[in-house]
């Protein structure tokens, strides 16, 4: 049973989901804003606002902590530099996700994600 269980798997096993949502979140980072799926886009909205925290909170701890999850260490610096700065005054709600229509292939339902 998988009651209280909330995390969406995205149809993938969990070293593929986790890999997939580093990798999404270190892309977010980079860019300040992307296009995927909506499932994806709930899925990596979370961690996106929880390495803000992390960069806002702004430690030795939390910087490794960061690094451990982002792919690319240029993102940790950004993050911690330029995206901490930005967000010093927020509370929450780092991130906005914006539909984006359907997907011709699959008609899979589009997202954008983007930092606020």
């Amino acid at each position: 049973m998988r009651h209280g269980k909330k995390k969406n798997r995205m149809n993938r096993p969990a070293d593929q989901r986790k890999a997939a949502l580093r990798a999404l979140a270190t892309n977010l980072i980079r860019e300040k804003q992307i296009s995927t799926t909506m499932a994806n886009a709930k899925a990596v909205a979370p961690e996106v606002e929880r390495l803000i925290g992390l960069a806002r909170r702004g430690d030795l701890h939390a910087r490794r902590q960061a690094a451990a999850f982002l792919y690319d260490n240029a993102v940790v610096q950004d993050l911690f530099d330029g995206v901490a700065e930005r967000y010093k005054d927020r509370q929450s709600g780092f991130t906005r996700v914006v539909k984006d229509g359907n997907r011709r292939g699959d008609n899979a339902e589009k997202a954008i994600v983007q930092l606020v």
